[in-house]
C-alpha cells in the first residue's frame, strides 16, 4: 500500500511540472496565465507565443504522461509496504494521478491546464490502439468546427467508447480508468461548455479548414 501511495504522489507532482512554465523559464516571456485565454496549455501557447513554443509545451506535457505510466510503476520497491496490485492497475492509477497533477497542481495554487496533452500521453501508453481514433476525431472536429474544447472532449470520450465496444468493457479496470479520465476532461472544460451554450466560445478559425470549405460550398 505504501508503494502505491508513494508512486501516486510522485505521478501527481510529475504531472504538476507544467510544460508552459518550463518553456517560459527556458525561453523567457510572459506567463501564459496572463495571456490569451489564461490557460497554460499548448493551445493558448500556440495563440500567444507561436508554433515553436507550443510544440515544446505539447512535448513536455505529453511526455510526462507517458513517463508517469511507463516508468513510475516499474521502479523497484525494496521497502516495507510493497504492493500486490497488478501492474496494469498501477499504470492506470499513475496515469490518472499525473493528469490530476497537471489539472490541479498544488504548488501552483491549483492553476493548471485542461489536461488534454497529458491525458494524450497517458492514453498513448495505456491504450495505444485507441489513440489513432482519438486523434482522428479530434482533428476532424477541429477542422470542422474550430472549437478545440469540443474536439478535446470528444477525443477523450472516444477512448471510453473504444473500451466499451472493442476492449474489456466499461466494468473493467481499463473501462473505469477511461471513464474517470473522460469525466476529468469534461469537468476541466466546463467553462468552455458554458461559453458554447452562450455562443461565446473562441473559435480557432485558422484550423477550421473543412468548416470553411463547407461554408463556401453552401454559399454557392
Amino acid at each position: 500500500m505504501i508503494e502505491i501511495l508513494v508512486k501516486l504522489i510522485a505521478a501527481y507532482f510529475l504531472g504538476g511540472l507544467m510544460g508552459g512554465d518550463i518553456m517560459r523559464r527556458l525561453l523567457g516571456g510572459a506567463d501564459l496565465r496572463d495571456e490569451g485565454s489564461g490557460n497554460v496549455g499548448a493551445t493558448n501557447a500556440l495563440r500567444s507565443r507561436g508554433a515553436g513554443f507550443a510544440i515544446g509545451v505539447l512535448a513536455i506535457d505529453v511526455g510526462k504522461g507517458v513517463l508517469a505510466v511507463l516508468a513510475l510503476p516499474l521502479i523497484p520497491w525494496h521497502w516495507a509496504g510493497a504492493s500486490d496490485v497488478p501492474l496494469a492497475w498501477l499504470g492506470y492509477l499513475c496515469g490518472f494521478a499525473a493528469t490530476c497533477g497537471h489539472c490541479f497542481p498544488v504548488l501552483l495554487k491549483f492553476r493548471g491546464g485542461k489536461g488534454v496533452a497529458t491525458a494524450t500521453g497517458v492514453f498513448a501508453a495505456l491504450l495505444p490502439a485507441a489513440l489513432p481514433w482519438m486523434l482522428i476525431v479530434f482533428a476532424l472536429l477541429v477542422m470542422l468546427t474550430g472549437w478545440v474544447a469540443v474536439a478535446s472532449i470528444a477525443g477523450s470520450l472516444v477512448a471510453l467508447a473504444y473500451v466499451a465496444l472493442v476492449g474489456n468493457g466499461i466494468n473493467s479496470a481499463c473501462g473505469l480508468f477511461a471513464a474517470a479520465m473522460g469525466l476529468l476532461i469534461v469537468y476541466k472544460h466546463r467553462s468552455n461548455i458554458a461559453n458554447l451554450l452562450a455562443g461565446k466560445e473562441h473559435r480557432f478559425e485558422k484550423a477550421r479548414v473543412l468548416g470553411r470549405m463547407i461554408d463556401q460550398w453552401r454559399g454557392r
